[in-house]
């Protein structure tokens, strides 16, 4: 057992437990920065911790009938499609060591994203808002396809960095969804999607041999019951604040990283 990789892996659980995010963005880079995991090990291993860290949470968060399964299929469309593509594709042609850069600074990219868009929801969800209100029908129109586009780019973010189901699925549904998904169902709705996207991403870089267990094994004996407690806290807590403040160390790290 490693001490501080317990210590990682529950700082990381209670931040997932108290705002719902965290997971990926965070994990990810304390591998990279702190212990010096090889990228594609990081963004493996990851993909597993976060998917059991949020699935312990969940048992704590989701009341019952909240998730919307109608837009989580549509997510799951372009997420499930994209992740096996961008998995096949790292199978087929492995990541050399001249590429090892690009993994990183997509990593970088990825948690930089998530930062802002924690920042932005709700100045998104309110354009959301707002353009639903405005323009009923094309708005409708658009919200099919722009989801399974955005399941795509959360698949393929996800699968090349391990970082963005939680944070940017639910920066997309703010926006695409202002009005059919209340706060409680956006998050059950967006937990729903993305624990099953880890785990299928998750199992494309097992298949390919990017999963350290021994370093798993040590984040999650932190992670499972720091996630719980944070989960039981989450409502007594400013959670508007911890997302934001969140958001700003992300934006902090994922600098670091580039």
């Amino acid at each position: 057992m490693d001490p501080l990789l317990v210590v990682a892996g529950a700082a990381t659980g209670l931040l997932v437990g108290l705002t719902g995010v965290g997971g990926g963005s965070l994990m990810t880079p304390l591998l990279l920065l702190v212990f010096g995991v090889a990228p594609l090990a990081a963004v493996g291993t990851d993909l597993w911790f976060a998917a059991i860290t949020k699935t312990f949470a969940t048992r704590v968060h989701q009341g019952h009938g909240l998730i919307d399964w109608s837009v989580v299929r549509r997510l799951w469309m372009g997420s499930l499609t994209a992740s096996a593509l961008t998995v096949a594709f790292m199978k087929l042609y492995p990541v050399d060591q001249d590429a090892i850069g690009l993994i990183t600074g997509a990593i970088a990219m990825a948690v930089v994203l998530t930062a802002l868009g924690m920042l932005l929801q709700k100045p998104l969800h309110a354009l959301g808002r707002r353009f639903r209100t405005g323009n009923s029908v094309r708005f409708k129109a658009l919200q099919g396809p722009l989801t399974i586009l955005a399941g795509a780019i959360l698949g393929f973010l996800v699968s090349l960095t391990s970082v963005g189901a939680g944070a940017l699925g639910a920066v997309f549904l703010s926006y695409l969804y202002p009005l059919r998904l209340t706060p409680p169902r956006l998050i059950a709705t967006d937990i729903a999607h993305a624990i099953p996207l880890a785990l299928f991403a998750g199992a494309g870089h097992l298949l390919i041999g990017n999963v350290d267990f021994g370093l798993l094994g040590n984040l999650l004996l932190g992670s499972i019951p720091a996630v719980i407690v944070g989960a039981m806290l989450s409502a007594r807590l400013p959670h508007a604040l911890l997302r934001g403040l969140l958001a700003l160390v992300l934006l902090a790290i994922g600098v670091k990283l580039w």
